[in-house]
């Protein structure tokens, strides 16, 4: 097949720092070219590619929040895929709203994997909303069944789980000596429930984050000062890791801690964290119990928030703070090997695109 992967062009693919967007993209195109298929890169000049790269942008433009408000220069990114959209059999796009308004102008079969939450809570804007409905007989693929809640009228064609390349993670069957939070430092990814968790505990915590421009004034008025007022150097935060630092933390962690306030629909953290043999301990919201298998891979806890649109008997019954630190205390329960397999058998690169690939196939039988 020839094929077009057309990425948002905010960050270089795969991302050098944090970007799940963008490293999924990577590992979608490289298994595709590995499997022998025609693959265009549609990513900015300092993407790292063995398929065709082509760019508008020689770098990145940046991930700012502030930044993806001024939309003529995605615009031109995006354009010059949908020309040439001749040349291949299949545009898959990644890269969010602009797309849709181009795909009904080609021929050539279109489908969207929009990687965040439709979630009237995550996306309040009016405009992206009416855009989605507008759009919503295109072929869209969620990336969990919870992501699907959000908008249920799109035209939802597959489910494909993201996945992770297993190489990149050392596995552990050693319990590790701290908890762990990684993750975008802002309010819905819950580190203040996480550091509130470890001094309940009184065990060590480290914190591994980026931090957007628009989350900077959250991380140094609510985060830092809760950190920098303990006395007890429990903590431990920086800002930005490499893989090697990212697989290290997770792989000597006792557990991940992903208290999300959000509807999150893949939260690729937790498949990272297991693939490495530490459990996770994480709120219920989201894709959590698609992702964790509850008392097997670690603990489903009820954040208390009221907002439980995912249904289940869990095995910690006490909510919040205290379910997290009751989950913790239990977590010797929890086998590292059933993690590590758990990640495996469901959450891998291949799989990913074995899903993407059958659903490729399926769009161009049905379109001819």
């Amino acid at each position: 097949m020839k094929i077009a992967q057309l990425a948002p062009p905010w960050l270089s693919v795969p991302p050098k720092g944090y970007g799940g967007t963008e490293l999924i993209v990577s590992y979608v195109t490289e298994e595709l070219v590995k499997r022998g298929h025609d693959v265009t890169l549609f990513a900015s000049g300092d993407s790292k590619t063995s398929a065709k790269l082509f760019s508008v942008f020689g770098k990145a433009i940046g991930n700012s929040g502030e930044l993806k408000n001024q939309p003529l220069d995605p615009l031109l990114h995006y354009i010059e895929c949908f020309e040439r959209a001749d040349e291949f059999d299949i545009i898959h796009n990644h890269a969010q709203y602009y797309a849709m308004f181009l795909a009904d102008l080609v021929k050539t079969p279109v489908v969207h994997t929009l990687h965040g939450s439709f979630s009237k809570e995550d996306v309040p804007q009016e405009e992206k909303r009416q855009t989605l409905r507008k759009f919503k007989d295109h072929s869209f693929v969620s990336i969990s069944d919870s992501q699907r809640r959000g908008l249920e009228s799109l035209n939802y064609v597959a489910t494909v789980y993201n996945g992770i390349d297993i190489s990149e993670f050392s596995f552990s069957s050693k319990k590790g000596s701290y908890l762990c939070w990684m993750g975008r430092v802002t309010e819905k990814k819950g580190p203040v429930d996480a550091v509130e968790t470890a001094k309940a505990l009184n065990m060590k915590l480290k914190i591994a984050g980026t931090v957007d421009t628009i989350d900077r004034e959250y991380c140094d008025h609510v985060l830092n000062p809760l950190i920098l007022k303990d006395k007890s150097n429990l903590f431990e935060f920086r800002e930005e890791i490499n893989r090697k630092e990212k697989d290290d933390l997770y792989r000597n962690a006792i557990c991940t801690l992903y208290p999300i306030h959000w509807e999150e629909p893949f939260g690729l953290v937790m498949a990272e964290s297991m693939a490495c043999g530490t459990p996770v301990v994480a709120y219920n919201h989201g894709s959590v119990s698609e992702i964790i298998k509850d008392g097997v891979t670690g603990f489903i806890v009820e954040s208390g928030d009221g907002n439980y649109p995912n249904k289940g008997s869990f095995i910690i019954k006490k909510t919040g703070i205290e379910g997290l630190v009751e989950a913790v205390k239990n977590i010797d329960k929890i086998d590292r090997n059933a993690c590590r397999k758990h990640v495996e058998d469901n959450f891998t690169v291949e799989k990913m695109v074995d899903g993407y690939e059958a659903l490729y196939n399926k769009i161009l039988m049905t379109s001819h």
